[in-house]
């Protein structure tokens, strides 16, 4: 379906965007975004060391050229002195490519002061950005460990946590079972009530078991022969019993 693979994702990232909130710590990232700072003064300072030793070792080479300049042109005032003009040309040509690198190097020092001072004003501003950071994050974890405090607190006094959620819905269950039993005693006193337990029970009477029944029956029997005598006498002999009977039997013949 259009839309279904777009509507999974956003799903899929909203759990984990979840599952990842349940999971960080604040004071961890907090401490972890410091460490990260503290990095960063750390390559600022090597960064300024770097440049401070490249300076160094330019003026070195700087402190050497000078001295080179010095000598040539004393060696070129000894040959001139000498009266060897050739010599003294060569020393003095000699003379004007060390001052000219001498004064590359001075401009190459110069720009690496330069830089250096940026460094070390950036690192002044990082240092000082760090110790602020560091202020607000601990002022920050206290918050947030009293906060987390403050709700286990409230959760154990409300009631509103996990575990009392589940004793909530053990005792929604238990009402709804007790109403379920409420309801079938009420049906049951009311079928009791309209005598159809009665009727269930006539058979036999209550509490008799097989003999009961079968004393029963023969006393039933006895007295329907007491009483069928009873008619004879009355009746007397010749009455037309006999007769009647035959009629009753042709009669079932029938």
């Amino acid at each position: 379906m259009p839309g279904m693979g777009g509507r999974m994702s956003t799903v899929i990232k909203a759990k984990i965007s979840r599952l990842l909130d349940r999971a960080e710590d604040p004071g961890e990232t907090l401490d972890y975004s410091y460490q990260k700072q503290l990095e960063s003064l750390q390559n600022v300072k090597k960064g300024i060391a770097d440049v401070v030793t490249a300076k160094k070792r330019l003026q070195m080479q700087s402190k050497k050229l000078e001295d080179s300049v010095v000598k040539l042109d004393t060696q070129a005032r000894q040959a001139l002195s000498a009266g060897n003009e050739d010599l003294a040309r060569v020393a003095l040509e000699r003379k004007n490519v060390a001052q000219t690198e001498l004064q590359s190097l001075d401009q190459q020092v110069t720009e690496l002061e330069a830089q250096q001072e940026k460094l070390t004003e950036s690192e002044q501003k990082l240092r000082t950005k760090i110790e602020s950071f560091r202020t607000k994050k601990e002022v920050m974890k206290a918050q947030y460990s009293a906060a987390e405090a403050q709700v286990r607190i409230s959760e154990a006094a409300t009631g509103v946590g996990e575990q009392m959620a589940d004793v909530g819905l053990a005792m929604q269950r238990a009402a709804d079972k007790t109403e379920q039993m409420r309801a079938r005693a009420d049906a049951v006193a009311e079928l009791e009530a309209a005598g159809t337990f009665d009727d269930l029970t006539t058979l036999g009477g209550p509490g008799q078991d097989d003999i009961d029944r079968q004393l029963a029956q023969l006393s039933s029997s006895t007295q329907v022969d007491d009483e069928l005598a009873k008619m004879k006498a009355e009746l007397g002999p010749g009455s037309g019993g006999a007769g009647e009977s035959k009629q009753i039997e042709e009669g079932q013949g029938s």
